[in-house]
């Protein structure tokens, strides 16, 4: 069976190719990644440092990494603290930016707290990265014409619960989200941060680009995160019985972390200021309950597990709170204006991903 290390190592090699125009276009240049200690920072640091082994010295990327640390370095991170050209900085994004943080040609905006949970846990944290840290940054980026490249991490959710005739979702649609839902502290800051992206690209010329990302699953996502597949691999790595809290009938397309992370990138150098792009897959479309079952099958064939799926009530009673009945997203834009197209299928993607699962069953907190 392959190992953690294997499923990385074939993850980086797979992306730095696909990605590999992103990477020239930012071959000697410096980058700044804010949360770089969360699921997304997971594959867009490690990718880095990838390019940056094999590329001769001055077509490596200088990277640093901000986060706010709040459960302390990572493990994975930490052990990269010696790697050249990777500079790790302890920066709580909602703060005003420090004054000696230098110059950047791309900037990757990740800080902020996206799962559903936790958000709703911290409301106010969550609209403060989406708007003040984001802010901070654009203004950054106005002031510095040396900025080449700015990535402001939406949400599929900005869509909130489209209506069936939406479905696949295309970038045009303007959603269906309730501004004071038990959601809302993500959804709005999202949408209202797509809006500052808007008008500084616009009034300014500041290049900042928005993704939309789908149901993103992988290495990175720790197993603690409280999010549907995580809860599921502790369940089935337990020896426990899988629990759903809900029918199952939901349904979603899930996204091989390492397609979407190729996806960022193109965003982040190729695409066109002001605009959003969706990144996700288009099918299959499957139903949480189909979900569990092929995590069930996956867990038997690979460790042995003997459990089932089961259904309960969550304790909490907004856990299912405006929680969109279908997610799927139309990606014609970003294939057709960045050649983004994914390929590893969700079942090779979860079996990848239950594998890292498997020897990462130790995390803080997310």
């Amino acid at each position: 069976m392959d190992t953690a290390q294997d499923i990385i190592a074939g993850d980086l090699a797979y992306m730095l190719d696909r990605a590999s125009a992103s990477f020239s276009r930012m071959a000697g240049k410096r980058l700044l990644i804010t949360g770089g200690a969360g699921f997304l920072g997971y594959y867009l640091v490690k990718l880095v440092l990838y390019h940056n082994e094999q590329a001769a010295g001055d077509q490596r990327i200088a990277l640093t990494v901000w986060d706010n640390y709040i459960r302390g370095v990572p493990e994975w991170l930490s052990g990269l603290a010696d790697v050249p050209g990777l500079t790790l900085a302890k920066h709580d994004i909602t703060h005003p930016l420090p004054e000696d943080m230098g110059g950047f040609e791309y900037i990757i905006h990740a800080a902020s707290i996206a799962s559903p949970l936790y958000y709703r846990k911290y409301p106010i944290e969550t609209m403060d990265a989406n708007v003040n840290g984001l802010r901070y940054l654009l203004e950054y980026c106005r002031s510095e014409s040396a900025v080449e490249g700015f990535l402001f991490y939406s949400t599929s959710e900005i869509y909130g619960d489209p209506t069936p005739e939406n479905i696949p979702t295309p970038e045009t649609y303007r959603g269906l989200v309730s501004c004071t839902g038990a959601r809302a502290c993500y959804d709005e800051s999202k949408r209202y941060g797509e809006t500052l992206c808007v008008n500084f690209a616009e009034q300014y010329k500041v290049p900042v680009k928005i993704a939309r990302p789908f149901n993103n699953y992988g290495p990175g996502l720790k197993i603690t995160d409280k999010r549907v597949l995580p809860d599921f691999a502790r369940n089935v790595l337990n020896g426990e019985n899988i629990v759903m809290f809900s029918d199952g009938s939901p349904t979603r397309t899930f996204c091989y972390i390492a397609d979407a992370i190729v996806g960022y990138y193109k965003i982040l150098t190729h695409g066109e200021p002001g605009e959003p792009y969706n990144i996700g897959v288009e099918d299959p479309e499957i139903s949480i309950a189909t979900l569990a079952e092929k995590i069930v099958a996956l867990g038997r064939d690979l460790f042995g597990y003997e459990g089932e799926v089961i259904r309960e009530v969550n304790e909490d009673q907004h856990y299912l709170s405006d929680n969109p009945n279908r997610r799927c997203p139309v990606i014609a834009k970003a294939r057709e204006a960045l050649d983004y197209e994914p390929e590893v299928a969700v079942d090779d993607g979860l079996r990848r991903t239950m594998i890292w699962y498997r020897e990462n069953m130790e995390a803080a907190e997310a």
